[in-house]
């Protein structure tokens, strides 16, 4: 059911990842996509999956909202899986008609699967830890400095934080309408994967309707209450970097030249 996603929901805590700097999460979730991309060993990515299953533990957020988190994309982690095992180059271990099995696909696609399942547990438990109006004070600060060619940097950051806040608002205006269906005798369940998408047809016109009546209902709200965006606004809490973000930048710094040696002293495999 929709109501078990869980992306893009925060859970507030008192965890050391909780009271990191905002502005230190998201510069270390930026390092960690760059460093997840250039694993290209098994002891590499290894290290990577480490340092994803660290920031897990210590978020101290129960196991299943990351389970419900993944549900989204398993399909297409399937998907490229199968595409990266079976259209893959090299020595051929198993062939039928086009398809054909090779070691170097098989490689490609648990370094894929690994890849995607980290990236998923990584910007959930950065949601998960951080509250929008955090996020949206450390958007600002990262893009400050394109504010000198004028570019709407307030404006952006508060559309993106908006966006993820009402995720799980949708998901569960969406679980309310698929309920009111069946209870009218739609049958959502049954038939083919084709079927079922078109049973979702009715639930999409009035989902679009609900959302954008949402949007005018913060737009009027904000406007209300003599919202101005931009230069000159300030923050109720101002944001500081401690102690705990320098061990969480050194220990991302760790990681990243354990990740270069690796790639340097240890055979490639993709």
């Amino acid at each position: 059911m929709v109501r078990d996603v869980a992306f893009g929901q925060y859970f507030p805590g008192n965890s050391i990842i909780h009271r990191l700097d905002p502005r230190a999460k998201n510069l270390i979730f930026i390092a960690f996509v760059v460093i997840i991309f250039c694993a290209f060993n098994y002891v590499s990515l290894g290290i990577t999956a480490a340092f994803t299953l660290l920031f897990l533990i210590l978020s101290r957020i129960p196991a299943k909202f990351y389970f419900k988190s993944m549900k989204v994309i398993l399909f297409i982690v399937l998907i490229t899986s199968l595409f990266n095992i079976f259209y893959g180059t090299g020595d051929v271990i198993w062939q039928w008609w086009i398809f054909k099995v090779t070691w170097n696909g098989i490689h490609r696609a648990v370094f894929v699967t690994v890849r995607i399942i980290c990236l998923i547990l990584a910007s959930s438990c950065l949601t998960f830890t951080t509250s929008p109006t955090e996020l949206t004070n450390a958007i600002e600060w990262m893009m400050k400095p394109l504010s000198v060619i004028h570019f709407p940097v307030h404006e952006i950051s508060m559309m993106m934080s908006l966006a993820l806040r009402f995720i799980p608002t949708l998901m569960e205006e969406t679980d309310k309408l698929i309920a009111a269906q069946k209870s009218r005798g739609a049958d959502m369940e049954s038939g083919n994967v084709f079927k079922r998408a078109k049973a979702l047809i009715p639930i999409l016109v009035p989902l679009f309707v609900s959302a954008f009546r949402r949007a005018y209902d913060i737009a009027t709200a904000m406007e209300c209450r003599c919202y101005r965006g931009g230069a000159g606004r300030t923050s109720m809490k101002t944001l500081s970097f401690s102690a705990r973000d320098a061990a969480a930048f050194i220990l991302t710094a760790i990681t990243i030249c354990g990740v270069i040696l690796c790639n340097i002293f240890v055979t490639s495999v993709i």
